[in-house]
């Protein structure tokens, strides 16, 4: 199940939109910013019933 959100990219501060797959539980990948194309560690957490708690967009290496 893919579900969009929203975050804020901690490098440009502009809004980009990500499509997480919940089916696949907790993530943390890296993904290049559709602005700036900086690389941002987002970071996913999936509740137990495949639904998304939280996604964090933060600097790579932080």
């Amino acid at each position: 199940m893919l579900e969009e959100t929203t975050v804020i990219c901690p490098y440009c501060g502009e809004p980009i939109t990500l499509l997480v797959d919940c089916s696949a539980g907790d993530q943390r990948y890296t993904e290049d910013c559709f602005v700036c194309c900086q690389p941002i560690e987002v970071v996913a957490e999936i509740t137990p019933d495949g639904e998304l708690a939280q996604v964090q967009a933060l600097p790579e290496n932080s």
